[in-house]
Order: structure tokens, then C-alpha cells, then sequence
């Protein structure tokens, strides 16, 4: 028999007490706890396959209903919603920075489905807002309906001479009892407990028949039993929040169920207890391990604001320096994407927090790029002065005046800042080909230099006969010194014959690299040896193509440091935050090891050009 008398719980109010510290003892008030209120507000998977206008359709559905949606769905779609905005946004921004479009200056187009997708959540939210509001007045109604039956329980159970008669009116006390359902949260346990003693004093008092009484019981124990096991049942179910509010509907099933024989009270709480206290356990580790992972996503967050925001604005001085720092930040952007979402009351504020670090970056970028646009402006006007100059020069035939005249304009031309990346080749090329123009001219005028030519290339053989004389008898320090004598006697030497050079160049170095290798001489040493052997073939032809060398090197350097800067960065970057291992670092300390030995033969070469320059003047 279900009667709507008091449930099996004991005589001790202290048990009430202790149900009401812990979590997985006491009786969850199903129905004053809204469903989503436990619910994670991560979207389902299903949700994450609808395109934007079916969810806005699901939306639309929900707000003719909303007292039977669960705010977890809303969540859900709203999340997704914005998911797939946001990408439209990026891939939008995409294009238009691989359109030549500048990354500060895109401006995201207006998106009519947000709009509606707003407005729809707007009525969303006003339903709920008076739902809530006249759940809370219903709750207040059904205390106060509560409280009045515990006060005609006590009348009854202070009546006991009669209780037998009084039998009817404690049964539709029972029933009103059950019927009222909600009440504020924080009434539930009191209400409970004072309605739970009143209930068990009228059943003591009460003097029915034994054989109705034990009837009576019987039937409510075959269901309490039953409710027992359904949820020792939910210890096996695979979806912990689908089992935890399972379990509030069995808790209320239980109490409305009359009491058991009063030596049986105490063993079938024992157990729904029992089976409850597992059931709850497990939510409670779900959401824990939920709580962690959002918080490790909080914590990786954090560390990608806090590296934007430490960016020293003061070293970016130049085009490279700012592209590095861009490439990182996009790389950062990505790396952003990649992680889940943050705490509920922090997902929101990290992300503005992270937003407001990049819109500073390429705020600043852009200001950066708008000064350099007009200083670029003033030097693509000076350079094309130097070109008017050289192309001025280029028909003449005063060779020594104007060779010196061109070589100052290559001089100045060295001085002028950058300018505009798509006037740089073409600028460059209206110089240099004016230049090249006039010294080719030279180059021909000056034939009677074959001759001479003819001997240095006799003397550059007999060097290489030398150099192949010396074998493995030969002792390592003298045979060291030799190379070291035939190398600068080598360097000495003028040009030989155009058609001649590259064979012959190719014989020595090649002969130079057996002697390197068979008396370990130092790998940079030989490339600088061999560089400096070199100048002779590298002026051969006309004298500005030393400058062009050196120009060459200047960038190689440049973009060696750059390459370098963004590596030691990576370096502190992982230092800080990586868990990849040592594997990774060792391998990065090797690469910036190299590149620092790079940078300085780079340094090196530069400095035999200037001094061979010099030595020119």
C-alpha cells in the first residue's frame, strides 16, 4: 500500500542532521533544483553538427515553450552558435589578409542571423525571467500550505484518545501533503523533519488493527524495496547526471511512500542511503574532473595572455621585426582555439582579456605601419633622385671620374632607409642596372687587360700545383703554414680570363677542401679563408658587385638575427610552459648554437668586403 503517510526514516532527528551536511546522504530536493542547474554548459555533440540556421530554428522553438526547455540546451545552442559565427568571422579576416589586405584594418561584416539570433534570445530570456518569478511565489504558496498541515498533524497527534476516528482526516493530510509539491530550498529539510515526527507520533498512537497495520506495512516495504534496488541500480549508469536526477525522482518516491514496521526503519534507510550515497559520489567526481580540466584550460589561457601582454613594443623597429612578432601571435591565436573552455564565471573575462591584448598588438602594428609608410615615401623620392643620377652617368666615358661618381651613389644608396615593399625590386633594379650598364661599357673598353689577365691565370695554376704537392708526408704545422702563404699569395693575384675563372676557381677550393679536411682546420676558418680568396672573383666583372655581395650579407644577417630572436623567444616560451620534454629544447639550443657561429662568419665576411672597399679607395 502507497499511503501517503511518513516515510521509513527513524525516530532520531540526528540522522536528519547529518542527511543535511553531506551530499550523498542526504535526500536532494529534486523538485526545488532546476535540472540545468547541475548540468555542464558544454554544448552536446549533437548540437556542434547544426549549421546556424537550424539551431536559430530550435531557438525559435524553444521560445513558444520555454518552461519545458532546460537552460543547458539554450546554453548549448548558444554556445554552438557563436562556435560557428566566430569561425565565419576568422575565415572572413583570412581572406581578406590573403587578399593584401591589412590584418588592422578588416572590419567584420554584419551578420543578419545573429541579429535574429539575439532577438530570439532576448524573448528567451523574459520567459524565463517570469517563469522563475512565478516558480519563486508558488514555492512561498506551497510552504505556507505545508506548514498549515503540519499544524493539523500536531492538532491530531495531540488528540490521541481520537486517533481512530481522526484515521480519515491524517490520510487527506497525507494526500494534500504529497500533492504540494515545491518549496524554497532552504525549508526542505526542516519541513520535512517536523512533518516526518508529527506523521510517525499519529502512526504509534494510532490504534488499528494489527493485521491492517502489518498489511499496511508489508506493501510498503515491497515498494521501498523496490526503490532500493532501482537505485543500487544507477551505481552502473554510464551517463552520472542522467543517474543523479534518476535518483531525485526515486527520493521522492520514497518519501511519499507510507512507513515500514518500525524495527525495519532504520535498516531499509540504511540502505537507500547506502545506494544513494554512491550515486552521488559519482556526480560529484563528474563535475569535479569537469572543474579541473576548465581550470587547466584557465590556467593555459592566462599564460598566452600574459605573453602578449609582455611583448616590449620598444624592439619592433622594423618590417621583420613586426612580421615575426605578428607570425606569433597568429601562431598564439591558433594555439587558442585549440583549448576548451574556462571556468562559467571566467570563460567570458579571459577571453576579453585576451581579445584586448591582441587588438593592442595590431593597434600599435598599424600605427607603426602608418609611420613607416610616409618615411618610406620620403626614401622611394630619394632613391629615385640616385637612379636620375646614375642613369645620368651611365653613357659616359670618363671611366676613373665616373667609377668614383657611381661608387659614392652606391655609397648614399646604402644610407637611404627601405621603402615600400612592392617599389623595392623595382627601384633597385632601375639603380643597379644603370650601374651595371656603365661598367660593362668600362669592362669593354678596358680589353687590353687580357694580357695580364692571361699571366694571373698562369700564376693561379702554379699555386694549384703547389697546393697538390703538398701530400700526408708533409708535417701538419709547416704543411698549415704553406696553405695558409698560397692562400694570401692566391688572393694577391688579379683576375684571369671570364671564361677561365669558374674552372679554375672551382680546381683551387677544391684542392683548399682536401687540405682542410686532412688537417682538421676549423670548418669556419676555411669558409672564411675561402670567402676572402674569393673577393678577387667576386669584383671580376664590375667593382659595384662588392657592394652588391655586401648588401646580400647585410639581409642574410638580418634575417639570421630575426630567425634567431624568434627562436631564443620559443626558448622562454617553453621554459615557462611546455611539458614536451627535454627533446625539444635540446634541440632548439642546438639550432640557436648554429646560428650564432652563422651570424658571426657573416659578421667576418662583411668585414673583409668593407676592408677590400677600403683598400679600393
Amino acid at each position: 500500500m502507497t499511503d501517503t503517510h511518513d516515510t521509513n526514516l527513524p525516530d532520531k532527528p540526528v540522522e536528519l542532521e547529518e542527511d543535511k551536511k553531506t551530499a550523498e546522504v542526504s535526500e536532494p530536493a529534486t523538485t526545488e533544483t532546476p535540472a540545468e542547474a547541475t548540468l555542464t554548459d558544454k554544448p552536446a555533440e549533437s548540437v556542434q553538427k547544426l549549421t546556424k540556421e537550424e539551431i536559430l530554428n530550435k531557438l525559435k522553438e524553444i521560445a513558444t515553450d520555454v518552461e519545458n526547455a532546460a537552460k543547458s540546451e539554450i546554453d548549448g545552442l548558444k554556445q554552438a552558435f557563436y562556435k560557428l559565427h566566430n569561425s565565419e568571422q576568422e575565415a572572413t579576416k583570412k581572406q581578406f589578409v590573403e587578399n593584401g589586405g591589412a590584418i588592422e584594418e578588416f572590419v567584420p561584416q554584419a551578420d543578419a542571423l545573429e541579429e535574429e539570433f539575439k532577438n530570439t534570445m532576448s524573448v528567451i530570456k523574459e520567459k524565463r525571467s517570469a517563469l522563475n518569478a512565478e516558480q519563486e511565489k508558488l514555492k512561498e504558496l506551497n510552504l505556507q500550505i505545508k506548514l498549515s498541515i503540519i499544524e493539523e498533524l500536531k492538532e491530531l497527534v495531540e488528540s490521541p484518545e481520537d486517533a481512530n476516528k481522526n484515521y480519515t482526516e491524517f490520510k487527506k493530510l497525507q494526500q494534500q501533503w504529497n500533492e504540494v509539491k515545491i518549496v524554497p530550498q532552504a525549508k526542505i529539510n526542516e519541513l520535512w523533519k517536523n512533518y516526518q515526527l508529527y506523521v510517525e507520533k499519529f502512526y504509534d498512537l494510532l490504534k488499528l488493527n494489527n493485521e491492517f497495520r502489518e498489511y499496511d506495512f508489508k506493501k510498503n516495504l515491497e515498494i521501498k524495496n523496490h526503490l532500493c534496488e532501482a537505485a543500487e541500480k544507477l551505481a552502473d549508469e554510464p551517463d552520472v547526471v542522467s543517474a543523479f536526477h534518476q535518483l531525485q525522482k526515486l527520493h521522492q518516491e520514497f518519501r511519499d511512500t507510507g512507513p515500514v514496521a518500525k524495527e525495519l526503519r532504520d535498516e531499509i534507510w540504511a540502505r537507500f542511503k547506502a545506494a544513494s550515497t554512491t550515486v552521488n559520489r559519482r556526480h560529484q567526481q563528474h563535475f569535479e574532473a569537469l572543474k579541473e580540466t576548465e581550470q587547466h584550460n584557465l590556467d593555459q589561457k592566462t599564460v598566452i595572455c600574459e605573453i602578449i601582454e609582455a611583448i616590449d613594443y620598444s624592439e619592433l623597429t622594423n618590417f621583420a621585426s613586426w612580421e615575426n612578432k605578428t607570425q606569433e601571435i597568429i601562431a598564439l591565436q591558433n594555439k587558442w582555439k585549440t583549448i576548451g573552455f574556462a571556468p562559467q564565471k571566467m570563460n567570458v573575462k579571459i577571453f576579453e582579456r585576451f581579445r584586448k591584448a591582441c587588438d593592442e598588438f595590431f593597434q600599435k602594428k598599424g600605427e607603426f605601419f602608418k609611420s613607416l609608410k610616409e618615411g618610406m615615401n620620403e626614401n622611394l623620392e630619394k632613391k629615385r633622385a640616385l637612379c636620375e643620377k646614375a642613369e645620368a652617368l651611365k653613357d659616359s666615358t670618363d671611366w676613373k671620374a665616373t667609377a668614383d661618381e657611381l661608387t659614392k651613389l652606391q655609397k648614399e644608396w646604402k644610407t637611404v632607409g627601405p621603402v615600400a615593399k612592392k617599389y623595392s625590386d623595382a627601384i633597385w633594379k632601375r639603380f643597379i642596372s644603370a650601374c651595371d650598364y656603365f661598367f660593362e661599357q668600362k669592362n669593354k673598353a678596358t680589353s687590353s687587360q687580357r694580357s695580364v689577365e692571361q699571366e694571373n691565370l698562369e700564376k693561379k695554376k702554379a699555386i694549384i700545383e703547389k697546393l697538390t704537392a703538398i701530400d700526408e708526408t708533409t708535417d701538419v704545422e709547416e704543411a698549415t703554414q704553406q696553405v695558409r702563404e698560397l692562400m694570401k699569395e692566391w688572393s694577391g693575384i688579379g683576375h684571369v680570363p671570364f671564361k677561365e675563372k669558374d674552372k679554375i676557381y672551382k680546381q683551387y677550393h677544391s684542392q683548399i677542401d682536401k687540405l682542410f679536411e686532412r688537417f682538421n682546420i676549423s670548418a669556419s676558418n676555411k669558409k672564411l679563408s675561402n670567402f676572402k680568396s674569393s673577393i678577387s672573383n667576386i669584383q671580376e666583372g664590375s667593382p659595384q658587385a662588392l657592394y652588391r655581395e655586401r648588401d646580400k650579407l647585410v639581409r642574410a644577417c638580418e634575417n639570421m638575427k630575426n630567425e634567431l630572436q624568434t627562436y631564443e623567444n620559443n626558448l622562454g616560451f617553453l621554459t615557462a610552459s611546455s611539458k614536451k620534454g627535454n627533446s625539444l629544447l635540446t634541440e632548439l639550443n642546438r639550432k640557436v648554437e648554429k646560428l650564432k657561429g652563422d651570424i658571426e662568419l657573416v659578421k667576418q665576411k662583411i668585414k673583409v668586403i668593407d676592408n677590400s672597399i677600403n683598400e679600393a679607395e
